[in-house]
């Protein structure tokens, strides 16, 4: 895959271990709404929003972001995704999210040397779908043996077809892959005619329209008639049963499963219900403005914005970079090649402090320097350093220590700390952070690294005075 650098596997990440892949397709054309992927919701472009969702997920190894477009690609690399460049016989206005999938599935295991176990088609025209989600499809297949998964949403509305608008339509009963062939074909909730490829029957019980001619010269119609129900009878809702609406935002397949069907349902196919207050798809500007007008309700503070400081009750674990956090990140070099860093007392203080409150504590560095485990050893706190993948390795830590990653409070100061940040609830910068990293923080400290950041930030779970608050 040459347009990412090769994957190194760690020692938290077996190399041939199969790799459960979130694809996003994500195609520069678009037509209902120009440029639609990189369009901003609550102030993030829908790729990236994506992107992150995917990276935060428990079970997800990977991210690839399947383009057309250089400008998609960029925004792709920049949020950590990897990205496979869609060839243009698979890129049009017809193409099937399912052969976008499969080239990316091909791109990666060539490029990687990891066979992919399970597959994910995730959609970045549904901007709420929130790692929960992600994790909840792929878990059906990984976890809990389904060959495929999809979201959906409970739904009670009564549906209505007009009999004059399938009038325009042509037949569709020799269509053998009705999937996704819609304005922009990548995007939305697969399309499906009923098994005999026409329209649904009126319901039994439903006595029949009286013909009537469109417009008096048109073809003859029956009026509307009732999809989901008989129209001269309206059950109350606790009488009817429950519908379920496809989302189109998560679906996941058994990789080997989804080669030899071709298309994502097969064999036992699992619904994960979701938020019906969450689901929206992007299909047109209105769409677009919708989403942007429910930012601030589901997306919670945004990057910037004023918002509370984390407490005791929100956190259950703090993480905790080493260079840049809890230095200065400047490194002295004696005469004997060995480096020396300075760090913070004050910093020692909060970290005793923090481990008296039985907050679980962890040091998670990229570098593997005999400081940083020196300085571990002095704190009483666990490390977890040279390594390549942090994100991986906070989600495995997570996992076997028990540990809802909504509940970790995470302190970095560079881009190598994104990753973790997409990650968990409470993703913290310390002042002089790259602006990048500023940027993605729920909350920034007044105080550099290396000047007693950590000691900050232990005053602001368990008081000034480094004391928890007693229970009433």
């Amino acid at each position: 895959m040459p347009h990412h650098p090769p994957h190194r596997p760690g020692p938290d990440t077996p190399p041939h271990r199969p790799a459960v892949v979130a694809v996003i397709p994500a195609r520069g054309g678009s037509k209902g709404v120009p440029a639609k992927n990189l369009a901003a919701v609550g102030g993030v472009p829908l790729v990236v929003r994506a992107v992150r969702a995917c990276r935060a997920a428990r079970l997800v190894t990977d991210v690839v972001v399947s383009t057309d477009d250089t400008a998609i690609a960029a925004a792709a690399r920049g949020a950590g995704a990897l990205v496979v460049r869609r060839p243009a016989d698979i890129a049009g206005d017809t193409a099937t999210s399912e052969s976008a999938v499969r080239h990316a599935m091909d791109a990666y295991e060539d490029g990687h040397g990891t066979p992919v176990g399970t597959v994910l088609l995730v959609q970045c025209t549904s901007p709420f779908l929130n790692r929960a989600d992600i994790d909840a499809v792929a878990a059906a297949v990984v976890e809990g043996g389904a060959d495929s998964a999809l979201t959906v949403a409970p739904f009670h509305g009564f549906v209505w077809r007009d009999e004059a608008d399938e009038a325009d339509v042509t037949d569709v009963t020799d269509v053998t892959d009705v999937t996704d062939v819609t304005d922009d074909a990548e995007h939305g909730a697969a399309g499906h005619a009923d098994d005999a490829g026409g329209a649904y029957p009126v319901p039994a019980g439903q006595p029949p329209a009286r013909p009537r001619t469109a417009g008096g010269t048109g073809p003859t119609v029956t009026g509307g008639h009732g999809v989901n129900h008989d129209k001269s009878h309206r059950p109350r809702r606790q009488d009817r049963p429950q519908d379920l609406l496809e989302t189109g935002a998560a679906y996941a397949m058994d990789a080997a499963g989804f080669r030899i069907s071709g298309h994502r349902f097969f064999g036992r196919t699992e619904l994960v219900r979701t938020d019906p207050a969450r689901v929206l798809e992007i299909d047109d500007p209105h769409d677009l403005d919708r989403a942007r007008a429910l930012a601030p309700l589901l997306d919670g503070p945004r990057p910037g914005e004023p918002a509370h400081l984390p407490t005791r009750d929100d956190i259950d674990a703090v993480v905790l970079d080493f260079d840049g956090t809890q230095t200065d990140d400047r490194v002295l070099i004696d005469a004997d090649g060995r480096e020396l860093v300075a760090v913070h007392r004050g910093d020692g203080l909060g970290i005793a402090a923090l481990r008296r409150a039985e907050l679980k504590l962890l040091i998670l560095s990229s570098e593997r320097n005999p400081v940083v485990a020196a300085r571990a050893r002095k704190l009483q706190v666990p490390v977890l350093h040279g390594i390549d993948r942090k994100d991986l390795a906070l989600k495995r830590w997570c996992e076997e220590s028990g540990i809802d990653p909504e509940r970790v409070l995470y302190v970095g100061n560079d881009v190598n700390d994104l990753p973790c940040f997409d990650l968990v609830g409470w993703p913290v910068a310390v002042a002089g952070a790259h602006e990048v990293v500023r940027g993605a923080a729920r909350a920034l400290t007044a105080t550099p690294g290396g000047s007693g950041a950590i000691r900050e930030i232990a005053g602001w779970l368990l008081g000034p005075s480094l004391r928890p608050e007693p229970a009433p």
